[in-house]
């Protein structure tokens, strides 16, 4: 007698359950049943970072909107908004898209909206019920989406962007802010939701000096800027916005929120993205600047990514290669070895409470998916299959690398799968 005959599997299907088999069930430690290399976000310092952020932007009085494109890891926006978070940054339509369908209704595009298809993007979003912010800074792009959303039926608030010269995108001067700001009240499907900057601009335009006055400076012209779009009647919302604020510092631009009381008729909105999972170089040194100015806040922001990899050869004295490359990691600052730990197996193996040492180690040169490492005299108990964990600078590019990362906790057990949406 014939078996009987099986539907065949699709290709699709076919390379969900092979890319299923190596998914590693919630309980397994990375030390054992993981396969390496895999981004992983510690539980606890994660706690630490949404909380310490959170109480930081309520204390200025100000609101927080994670800038999204750092993580685009749902799981992690839910965490924020959980937190407190009044909404989430976003670069981009299709990130925007990806953000609203994992749950955020509240989304704010810090850039301009250019484009047909981006527009359709966003007014699908706003079909949907989705309160949404965007950027303008020139009148070609203001007028183009003023027809296009007129088209459809819809209304778009903007927030108009104040630059500075020689920086990236945004009005050149206050003129130019007011002028654009007169445009956009002409357009019958446009409505002026407030003032939007960035305060990193300032710093690649400083050359060499010391930013921090020339960002005090550009955050009292935003400020400026606000209230006087304000007093002449050109804001079309009864709550505007006056936001800014990336990673670095934000203890200015929140201090200069704070000191001309925004929050009496403004909505102040701070977006760090980096500061949930921190990390081990930019943002690293940047946080020590933000507790040299602020002695009072005391404990900081504490790196909760790592990525974990295997010594894959010892080809020669002094010499380990890792599997670990810039496939796997961010490399615009040498990744940094943390820790080390003996692979896990059945008969002996090692714990996360069981370290190696890393002293002396030194990452010289970052492949595809080679790392090389230059060992220091006398390290004769590295062993091929010894997992280190490390650490990298910018972790926005680091998270892009991955389809998901792993919650763990501090014995190495992975607590929860997070899928990203890149």
């Amino acid at each position: 007698m014939r078996e009987p005959m099986t539907e065949p599997m699709s290709e699709p299907a076919k390379r969900k359950a092979i890319s299923n088999k190596g998914t590693p069930e919630t309980g397994r430690s990375l030390l054992n049943g993981v396969s390496l290399p895999a981004a992983a976000i510690f539980e606890a310092p994660l706690s630490h970072n949404l909380a310490w952020m959170q109480r930081f932007a309520e204390a200025h009085g100000a609101h927080l909107a994670p800038h999204g494109k750092t993580t685009m890891t749902p799981a992690l926006f839910r965490r924020q908004l959980e937190a407190g978070a009044w909404g989430i940054t976003l670069a981009t339509a299709p990130q925007c898209r990806a953000a609203f369908a994992s749950g955020v209704p509240r989304l704010l595009l810090a850039n301009q909206l250019v484009g047909e298809a981006n527009m359709a993007i966003v007014a699908g979003l706003i079909e949907a019920g989705a309160e949404f912010y965007c950027v303008v800074d020139g009148e070609a792009n203001a007028r183009a989406l003023g027809r296009f959303f007129a088209a459809r039926g819809l209304t778009l608030n903007v927030l108009i962007e104040l630059g500075v010269p020689g920086g990236r995108t945004g009005c050149r001067s206050p003129e130019r802010v007011f002028e654009l700001a007169r445009l956009v009240d002409a357009e019958p499907a446009l409505q002026l939701a407030g003032m939007e900057g960035y305060e990193g601009v300032v710093t690649d335009a400083s050359q060499g000096a010391d930013p921090v006055p020339a960002i005090r400076d550009y955050a009292a012209r935003l400020v400026e800027c606000a209230q006087r779009l304000d007093r002449d009647g050109l804001i079309g919302v009864g709550e505007p916005l006056v936001t800014a604020s990336g990673s670095a510092w934000y203890d200015l631009i929140a201090e200069a929120f704070d000191a001309a009381e925004l929050r009496e008729r403004f909505t102040p909105v701070l977006r760090p993205g980096c500061y949930v999972v921190h990390d081990h170089g930019l943002y690293r040194q940047a946080q020590r600047g933000v507790l040299a100015r602020r002695p009072d806040l005391h404990e900081g922001l504490k790196p909760a990514l790592e990525v974990f990899a295997q010594v894959q050869s010892l080809p020669e004295p002094g010499l380990a290669i890792v599997a670990l490359g810039k496939r796997d990691i961010g490399f615009d600052q040498l990744p940094e070895p943390l820790r080390r730990y003996r692979e896990q197996g059945p008969r002996e193996g090692g714990r996360a409470d069981e370290t190696l040492s890393v002293a002396g180690w030194r990452l010289t040169r970052l492949m595809d998916q080679h790392a090389f490492i230059e060992l220091p005299a006398g390290s004769d108990d590295v062993a091929v299959g010894d997992i280190v964990a490390f650490g990298a600078s910018h972790p926005c590019l680091t998270f892009d690398k991955w389809r998901q990362v792993l919650l763990v906790d501090d014995a190495l057990s992975v607590r929860e799968m997070m899928e990203t949406r890149f």
